[in-house]
């Protein structure tokens, strides 16, 4: 299969919408990641999306739509929920939610609940708009490897099995969404994304966010998970990581790897002439970078050191992302 990288005017988006309802599957920009959409209402289609990024069939996908209307078409909606869906939609926040019948079981891989976002991207949605259908659609990247946030990423991954990427520039966010359990009391927080769940907090009161990093290590214990080509460690956040950092740096470079050093711009000194990569001045701009530098980087070196944050926030969402990447390798 030939893939074509199609420039978002809307020409071709108009022709990408009429390929989802044809039954094909199409990549395309999110304020968050790249995704690989196809018609939620059509199991055949949604299979193409699991062969192509060798998807476990256990992997539930979101359902993405373009208007807020759309979600009752694929949900149950609850009082608390549309108090989100009002307040952070279109954003980067998916609720779980019970599923009506209309959703095949190989969207919600069997279950009785299904993951619903209105994505905040004028591409994802004009796409949307003119497929005329929900679109499903996991992040468009095999499922080994980080989530994509160019167009180039894409290609790189699933070059050959895919027939068309909508480049629509690079992601603002570069982070995956926020996943809420709403089916649960309180509603429980699945995964730390875009969306500070302090913003979550204000809108509907205290969510349960206890199990955030042990559902990560739980993670690591499946068979597939992100595997950079380049290996990547990270350092808990304290005063003098530093140290610890260059100390490991020195011993991998005799020991005749290629390693860099992945950090806040304000810390960039404290690592001499070793190779650097400067994440910016922010937690939220290093989160956002993540999966961008770590491709750019992988070609020229074989170890990525990444500097710890601390708790809470977007931290917590970069050290979710961390710990998968890492396999838990803290050093």
């Amino acid at each position: 299969m030939k893939t074509q990288i199609l420039l978002a005017n809307g020409e071709n988006i108009s022709k990408c919408g009429e390929m989802i309802r044809a039954g094909e599957i199409v990549a395309f920009p999110t304020e968050t990641v790249y995704g690989l959409g196809a018609n939620a209402f059509d199991a055949l289609a949604t299979d193409k999306i699991f062969k192509a990024k060798g998807r476990p069939a256990t992997n539930p996908l979101i359902i993405h739509v373009s208007d807020k209307s759309q979600i009752g078409q694929v949900a149950e909606v609850d009082s608390l929920s549309e108090m989100l869906i009002e307040a952070l939609m279109p954003g980067a926040l998916t609720l779980v939610l019970p599923k009506k019948d209309v959703v095949p079981s190989i969207v919600t891989a069997g279950n009785d609940t299904v993951a619903v976002r209105m994505p905040d991207h004028p591409v994802a949605l004009s796409l949307i708009k003119e497929a005329g259908v929900p679109v499903c659609a996991p992040s468009a990247n095999t499922s080994s490897r980080p989530s994509p946030t160019t167009a180039d990423h894409v290609y790189d991954d699933l070059c050959g099995k895919i027939p068309v990427i909508l480049d629509g520039g690079k992601c603002p966010f570069g982070l995956e969404s926020t996943i809420i359990n709403m089916t649960e009391t309180p509603p429980r927080v699945l995964r730390a994304g875009s969306v500070d769940i302090a913003e979550v907090e204000q809108i509907i009161g205290s969510v349960n966010k206890s199990s955030v990093m042990t559902d990560q290590l739980s993670e690591l214990k499946k068979p597939m998970h992100f595997v950079p080509q380049a290996e990547l460690v990270f350092s808990a956040y304290y005063e003098g990581m530093s140290v610890t950092i260059n100390s490991y740096f020195d011993r991998m470079t005799m020991a005749g790897r290629r390693p860099i050093i992945f950090c806040m711009n304000s810390n960039a000194g404290k690592y001499d002439d070793r190779a650097v990569m400067s994440m910016g001045d922010t937690v939220k701009a290093y989160a956002g970078s993540l999966f961008e530098k770590i491709r750019e980087v992988e070609k020229n070196h074989d170890l990525i050191i990444a500097e710890g944050v601390p708790l809470g926030g977007i931290g917590t969402t970069l050290l979710t992302r961390l710990m998968k990447l890492s396999n838990g390798n803290v050093i």
